[in-house]
């Protein structure tokens, strides 16, 4: 950590640009968007400033990066402040009680399996109805080669925690149907991730 309380995420760093091409092109001119597992904050300070009609809400659940948030995004008009936030709760505390989007990057594969289950209920009960739950990182996909990279990053996930590890989109896709939401797009990014777009059933 800099002595300025910042994290830093390489995989943040690379992917970034990526992520805020597609929310230009995916979302709406305006709304007001919760960011699921914020992290360091990189994405949000990043991709914040170019989507000026959004109201971004970072959140996540380690308590301990919500410093490294609010230094990234000191300064930045259309940033709210933290939240922290459990995907498993039944009632998701702070989060407004409708957002037009949800955005979740590189939570899903590195959490238990039950937290993709939590954010598939969550955004279904706060999305507003023509909002939108955007995902993003890898996947494992039915009948699609898993790149050498994705197959040793899915090994070292599981080394690290015995309940991480790479998903298979149509696990997630069954997960996101139990809640009333549908797979509406999926977007192949660089080095072998997806972001997929979501919306009610």
């Amino acid at each position: 950590m800099t002595d300025d309380s910042r994290r830093h995420s390489p995989a943040a760093e690379r992917n970034r640009a990526a992520i805020l091409n597609e929310l230009q092109r995916v979302l709406p001119p305006r709304g007001l968007l919760l960011e699921i597992a914020s992290g360091t904050g990189q994405h949000a300070a990043h991709c914040s400033p170019g989507l000026p009609g959004w109201q971004w809400q970072p959140s996540d659940f380690n308590a301990e990066t919500l410093p490294s948030i609010r230094t990234w995004c000191a300064g930045i008009d259309n940033v709210r402040a933290p939240l922290q936030l459990d995907v498993l709760a039944s009632e998701w505390v702070g989060v407004p009680e409708q957002v037009d989007a949800v955005f979740c990057a590189n939570m899903i594969h590195a959490a238990p399996w039950a937290c993709c289950g939590g954010l598939m209920r969550g955004a279904a009960r706060h999305l507003s109805p023509q909002g939108m739950l955007v995902t993003y990182g890898p996947y494992l996909e039915d009948g699609v080669e898993t790149s050498p990279g994705n197959l040793g990053f899915d090994v070292d996930l599981r080394v690290r925690d015995a309940g991480w590890g790479l998903r298979r989109r149509e696990d997630v896709e069954h997960e996101a149907a139990q809640a009333g939401l549908v797979l509406r797009e999926r977007v192949a990014m660089p080095t072998n991730n997806l972001l997929l777009v979501w919306a009610r059933d």
